[in-house]
């Protein structure tokens, strides 16, 4: 399958071009875009993309392959609604868009939001599990060092030959119709992390017991973006909590989802999202104090990519489309506004609607 690869930095160069590079057998990529050419030329050395471009319009126009990769950071609503217009299968990675609005106007086709976690067996087996039970809590802890000590053994390609004025200010403006104008500095450094991290908790969620019914507690401390603090009820019963601390000098990335329901529990850890094939534990606790773990070392970044070449060729429907993510988008407006209302915080656009 021919594909096009829109964004060209940190986790396409760690990620996707190892993982693209290994199953030649089912990808070729044909074209690379970034609005960096040092880095379009980069990636496109690697992967042996003969075309490069700084402009998506002229990309899409030219075709000549059947799927985009959107991997460029921020919102990329503008961006999918180009793809799918034009006719081509999208994977997009999270977030999908930065407002309900971008999501609304986009067009139908074959979309797939790329939720690596989703993928992964250890979760997948997980899900199995819990079938039939009562889930009483679901408790998320994150450990998140500074993206700059995750990425150190990459060896990434750095690039300051992109003018990102245009592409900044459209995304504040996009952040202000999510929040408000008037939304101060706090509520739109929470909005970032809920929709660049925790969505990810938010989408493990939605796989277990489905989006929350509603977010009743917010706080943060220690800087910005510091601590978080959430929480709130399940849909059909239970409570979920999560607790997101930015370590910057933390020795490595950590994530623990603790499920707890009425049979036993469940506990996975995942690793630091860029090592790839590094385990994720599963760990079941029965009754009769009977506890079990699987060590699961297929990438899941890998498995997602399988999933989108099946949704492409076979029509095999994703775990999260257009729907799921716009859940997401919604929960993450309601962490927001929920934050806003506890300390008298100004709040509009369509946060304030939630």
């Amino acid at each position: 399958m021919k594909v096009a690869i829109v964004g060209c930095g940190a986790v396409t160069q760690a990620v996707y071009a190892p993982l693209l590079s290994r199953r030649r057998e089912l990808f070729e990529v044909a074209a690379v875009c970034d609005l960096s050419p040092t880095l379009a030329g980069a990636v496109g050395d690697r992967l042996g993309a003969a075309r490069r471009y700084t402009d998506l319009t002229a990309m899409l126009a030219d075709g000549g392959f059947e799927a985009v990769l959107l991997l460029a950071s921020g919102s990329h609503g503008q961006a999918v609604r180009q793809a799918l217009e034009a006719g081509y299968a999208v994977l997009c990675e999270k977030p999908l868009a930065l407002t309900r609005a971008e999501v609304a106007a986009l067009p139908e086709g074959r979309l797939m939001v790329g939720y690596m976690k989703q993928y992964d067996p250890a979760v997948r087996r997980a899900e199995r599990l819990l079938e039939g039970v009562e889930i009483r809590s679901v408790e998320v802890t994150v450990l998140h060092p500074s993206s700059e000590s995750q990425l150190a053994f990459a060896n990434l390609v750095q690039a300051r030959d992109a003018d990102l004025t245009l592409v900044r200010k459209a995304e504040e403006e996009l952040v202000d119709q999510a929040l408000g104008a008037q939304a101060p500095a706090s509520v739109r450094a929470l909005y970032a992390v809920a929709l660049g991290s925790i969505c990810h908790d938010l989408s493990l969620l939605r796989r277990f017991t489905g989006s929350p019914a509603a977010i009743d507690h917010v706080a943060a401390w220690g800087g910005t973006p510091g601590s978080i603090e959430i929480s709130g009820p399940l849909p059909a019963a239970g409570r979920l909590s999560i607790r997101w601390h930015y370590l910057e000098d933390y020795p490595a990335y950590r994530e623990t989802v603790a499920i707890h329901h009425d049979r036993g529990s469940l506990e996975l850890v995942f690793p630091a999202p860029y090592l790839l094939n590094a385990p994720t534990v599963l760990t079941v606790v029965e009754p009769g104090e009977s506890r079990t773990q699987w060590r699961e070392v297929t990438e899941a970044f890998e498995a997602q990519l399988l999933a989108f070449h099946a949704f492409v060729t076979e029509g095999v429907p994703p775990l999260t489309g257009k729907a799921g993510a716009l859940e997401d988008i919604v929960t993450a407006q309601r962490i927001a506004a929920r934050y806003a209302v506890q300390h008298g915080l100004p709040l509009g656009g369509e946060a304030s609607e939630l």
